[in-house]
C-alpha cells in the first residue's frame, strides 16, 4: 500500500458526512410524522416544566422525593432535546445529512444523559427505600446535603466514561457506507458502518452498558424487594395501598426505560435489526419522557392537589 493510499484510508473517518435515514422509508407520512413528533415534543416540554414549577413553588412538595422528581423532569427535557429537534428538522427540510462532529456530539450528550437517567432512577428508588423501610431515620438519611450530593453524582458520574466511549467509537474508520439507518446517532447503527474488526469496541459497549444500565437496575430491584417486603408487613390495608401508590409510578417508569434500553444495548449483535432498533429507541427516547409527567402526576394525589392550588392562585 502506497503512502498516499494509507493517508487516504486514515482520512476516511475525518471527511465523512453521515446521512440519518430516519423515517425516509415512509415518504408519504413525512408530514404526519412531523405533526406527531411536534405534538409529542410540546407535551414533553409542558408536562415536565409544569412538574418543575409545581415542585419549586408548592411548600407541601419540598421533600426529597419531589426534589428528585424535579431533577428527573429537568433531565427528561434535556434528554429528549438531544434527539427530537433533529428529527423534526430532518422531517421538515428532508435534509438528513449530519457532520461527524455533529453526530459525535449528539451521541455523547445522549449517552451522558442516558447514564444520568439510570443513576437518577436508582437514587429515586433508594429514596423510596429509605422513606418506607426506615421512616424514623428518613429525615436524617435523606437530609438536604445528601440529596444534593446524590443528584450531583447522578448528573456527573457518566460524563468521563461516556466521553471516552464516544471518542473510542469515532476513532474507527467508516468505509462501508455513510448512511445511518436510524433517526439519531446511536452506538449500534454507527458500529455497523465501521470497517474492520469492531469486536473490542462491542465488548466495551457491553461493559459500559452493564455498568450504567445493569448495575443501577439491580440496585433498583434490590430496593424494591426490600420495599415490597416492608409494605406487606404493614398492619393496615390503607397503609399498604398508600405505600404501593407512591412506588408504583416510579416502578412503571423504571420498567419502561430499562426494559427497552437493556434489549437495545445488551442483546447480541446478530439479533439487531434496523426496524427493531428504531422501535425500541422510540420507547426510551420519546415515549417514556412523554408519559412520565402523566404517570407521576395522575397517580400522585399530592401533585394533583399542588396543581389545583397553583391554578386557583392564578385564577384569583
Amino acid at each position: 500500500m502506497t503512502r498516499e493510499e494509507m493517508r487516504a484510508e486514515g482520512n476516511i473517518s475525518t471527511r465523512i458526512q453521515f446521512v440519518l435515514l430516519g423515517f425516509s422509508d415512509l415518504p408519504s407520512l413525512q408530514g404526519l410524522l412531523f405533526g406527531v413528533f411536534s405534538t409529542i415534543y410540546i407535551i414533553i416540554l409542558i408536562g415536565n416544566s409544569l412538574i418543575i414549577i409545581i415542585t419549586r413553588l408548592d411548600a407541601a412538595l419540598q421533600t426529597p422525593m419531589y426534589f428528585f422528581l424535579a431533577n428527573f423532569s429537568s433531565l427528561e427535557i434535556c434528554y429528549v432535546s438531544v434527539t427530537l429537534p433533529r428529527i423534526l428538522v430532518n422531517l421538515w427540510t428532508q435534509d438528513r445529512s449530519i457532520s461527524m462532529l455533529g453526530c459525535a456530539t449528539q451521541m455523547c450528550f445522549f449517552l451522558i444523559l442516558g447514564a444520568t437517567e439510570c443513576f437518577l432512577l436508582a437514587v429515586m428508588a433508594y429514596d423510596r427505600y429509605a422513606a418506607i423501610c426506615n421512616p424514623l431515620h428518613y429525615p436524617l438519611i435523606m437530609n438536604h446535603k445528601t440529596c444534593i450530593q446524590l443528584a450531583v453524582g447522578a448528573w456527573l458520574s457518566g460524563i468521563p466514561v461516556q466521553i471516552g466511549q464516544t471518542c473510542q467509537i469515532f476513532s474507527l474508520h467508516f468505509c462501508n457506507s455513510n448512511q445511518i439507518n436510524h433517526f439519531f446517532c446511536d452506538i449500534p447503527p454507527i458500529l455497523k458502518l465501521a470497517c474492520g474488526d469492531t469486536f473490542v469496541h462491542e465488548i466495551a459497549v457491553y461493559v459500559v452498558a452493564m455498568l450504567f444500565v445493569a448495575v443501577p437496575f439491580m440496585l433498583i430491584l434490590a430496593s424494591y424487594g426490600k420495599i415490597i417486603s416492608t409494605i406487606l408487613r404493614l398492619p393496615t390495608a390503607r397503609g399498604r395501598a398508600k405505600a404501593f401508590s407512591t412506588c408504583s409510578s416510579h416502578l412503571l417508569v423504571v420498567l419502561l426505560f430499562f426494559g427497552s434500553g437493556t434489549i437495545t444495548y445488551l442483546r447480541p449483535k446478530s439479533n439487531h435489526s434496523a426496524g427493531t432498533d428504531k422501535l425500541l429507541s422510540l420507547f426510551y427516547t420519546i415515549v417514556t419522557p412523554m408519559f412520565n409527567p402523566m404517570i407521576y402526576s395522575l397517580r400522585n394525589k399530592d401533585v394533583i392537589a399542588a396543581l389545583k392550588r397553583l391554578l386557583l392562585k392564578k385564577i384569583v
